[in-house]
């Protein structure tokens, strides 16, 4: 029976992740892929060119199923919440998928990294959302920067390191309050917090939210140059 080219490669990585999860030492054979489909290695090599971008292709059918997680939980009036939950729903899909998860994030030779890239994307929604409502501390880009770092790593740091269940969840409670109490404002704002920054922040973030609907497209644009000239005066001479 002829198979399309979709149909093949929707077989070709199932199967890849197949073998992905078997293995040990988290490789793969393009051969014994091409055996498990029953197909040639050119076959392969058309569809997905060698075996870095079936491996690519692969992280990316993580980062599908990564964002289909993420659209089922529903955003709330709390952004900050949204985003405390999100933080314990990454968790949860690095510990049912730790064979796709290191293939997504854990430091590979070559590797396309669109995949870390797309959930930096999705976790940079939520901080949006927690900027626009005056919750945010640092720009947006540093916050994730931060969250996923801390994130990912507690994650790959799991599925090497063998504790009690106890113990491994006040590690992972603990690192997940330290993180978001220095991203998120919560109650008194420290004695480092810039309010005027923190507002022109907010302002911004709610510009690109679309809002507030009373301006037009050109004055967003021009709110958002007097902005950054203000960020710019802040921070003095250069």
């Amino acid at each position: 029976m002829i198979r399309s080219d979709d149909d093949l490669r929707s077989a070709l990585l199932a199967a890849a992740e197949e073998q992905l999860v078997a293995a040990s030492d988290g490789e793969i054979a393009t051969r014994a892929v091409c055996e498990a489909v029953g197909v040639t290695q050119p076959v392969l090599y058309r569809l997905f060119g060698d075996k870095r971008g079936l491996l690519d292709a692969l992280a990316e059918t993580g980062l599908q199923r990564y964002a289909a997680r993420k659209a089922e939980l529903e955003a709330t009036d709390d952004p900050a919440a949204d985003l405390r939950r999100g933080w314990g729903d990454h968790l949860d899909f690095a510990r049912e998928n730790p064979a796709l998860y290191r293939l997504m994030f854990a430091p590979r030779p070559w590797a396309g990294g669109r995949a870390a890239d797309g959930v930096r994307a999705l976790l940079e929604r939520t901080l949006s959302r927690c900027a626009a409502a005056g919750l945010l501390r640092l720009e947006v880009d540093v916050a994730s920067g931060m969250i996923l770092a801390a994130n990912v790593g507690l994650a790959l740091d799991e599925m090497t390191t063998v504790r009690p269940a106890r113990r491994a969840n006040a590690v992972a409670d603990a690192l997940r309050d330290a993180v978001l109490g220095a991203v998120l404002v919560a109650g008194s704002p420290p004695a480092s917090f810039d309010a005027a920054t923190a507002a022109r922040r907010q302002l911004r973030a709610q510009l690109a939210e679309g809002g507030p609907g009373a301006l037009l497209p050109e004055e967003s644009a021009l709110m958002n140059i007097w902005l950054t000239r203000l960020d710019r005066e802040s921070d003095g001479p250069r």
